[in-house]
């Protein structure tokens, strides 16, 4: 009983602690990064893990205490609670370690960095692996059809979702075919068109296959992590800040993101029923890097990461960001041009 009670104690100090450490560190990131960033550190699985167990121990001790009080174990009982004990403490130490290794870094620049370059790496695999979220591509230079039936976003936000095997699910029953116009990232207020649609659908159903929110997520949008990399940047270059370093930083952070990503997968669409926007590369490219661009123009230093970057980009497994990388180095350098007076 003892034993348990200064878990019990001890626990809900260092609970309380941790918190008090993570949001400390959540807002730091905001304004060392961006307020954007806010959230993908939040999402620390490390922090999170750690937190939990120190309040499932302290739960555990609360919960065993009660139960001793009441005279609700027996004798026998005793011998697997202090068995129990033993793995909570083992568990608890084995938190505190991981817990002061991540205190060294936790709400840093490289961690912040860290976290969104991880974060925006599933994202884009995805849209690689999986173009258009696995519909047929839309042609941007091409409007949807004049379809018979449009269906309007019921509340304003962005799309955070799209459901695609429900949205299959629903038009295959009706024989038909839809094209979604808002793709994950854009923002829409209410009545903006989410889908058309040939065939008459349950328009309800249809808008409960999007998912719209306050804020952008990363789980489908691929653009939403670049953009926080390149807000970071553009903080870094501002007057305030002045910190080139953290941009180019950024800058090689991008790159190999990019140059990461292979071709599309140009197989079979895996919803044969559905039309959605793709991702170009010319997308990504203006999210990460235009921004960086028009602020560090006038930086030599930053100017020349971004050229050495498109160098990189030409060299791409994907034909598409080829092209885009050769087009986003003349717009640097057309920028750079009217920025920088010295001829040297």
């Amino acid at each position: 009983l003892p034993l348990l009670n200064i878990l019990a104690s001890s626990m809900l100090a260092v609970t309380t602690f941790s918190l008090g450490v993570m949001v400390q560190a959540s807002q730091s990131a905001s304004s060392l990064a961006t307020p954007r960033a806010y959230r993908i550190v939040m999402s620390d699985t490390v922090t999170q893990s750690v937190l939990a167990t120190f309040v499932g121990s302290f739960l555990f001790s609360l919960t065993s205490i009660a139960l001793l009080r009441s005279g609700f174990y027996d004798p026998a009982a005793h011998i697997a609670l202090f068995f129990m004990t033993a793995a909570v403490i083992t568990a608890i130490i084995i938190a505190i370690i991981r817990w002061i290794a991540h205190l060294s870094q936790l709400g840093s620049m490289d961690h912040v960095l860290n976290l969104v370059q991880e974060a925006a790496r599933p994202a884009l695999q995805s849209a690689i692996e999986r173009p258009a979220l696995g519909a047929h591509p839309a042609d941007p230079e091409v409007d949807p059809p004049a379809c018979r039936h449009r269906i309007r976003a019921t509340g304003s936000g962005y799309v955070q979702f799209v459901d695609m095997p429900a949205l299959q699910a629903l038009v295959e029953k009706a024989d038909g075919h839809l094209w979604v116009v808002r793709a994950p990232g854009t923002h829409v207020v209410r009545g903006d068109v989410l889908a058309c649609t040939n065939v008459d659908l349950d328009a309800a159903q249809v808008c409960a296959c999007f998912t719209i929110g306050r804020g952008r997520s990363q789980e489908q949008d691929a653009r939403y992590g670049l953009l926080v990399l390149a807000e970071t940047g553009a903080r870094a270059l501002s007057p305030g800040t002045n910190d080139p370093g953290t941009a180019i930083e950024v800058l090689h952070r991008l790159t190999e993101l990019m140059h990461d990503c292979d071709a599309p997968d140009d197989s079979a669409p895996m919803f044969d029923r559905l039309t959605a926007p793709a991702v170009s590369a010319a997308d990504l490219l203006q999210e990460g890097f235009d921004v960086l661009i028009r602020d560090g123009a006038a930086r030599p230093e930053v100017i020349v990461q971004v050229v050495a970057a498109m160098n990189v980009l030409r060299d791409s497994r994907w034909p598409e960001m080829r092209v885009a990388a050769k087009r986003t180095q003349l717009y640097a350098l057309r920028h750079a041009n009217s920025a920088i007076r010295h001829a040297d």
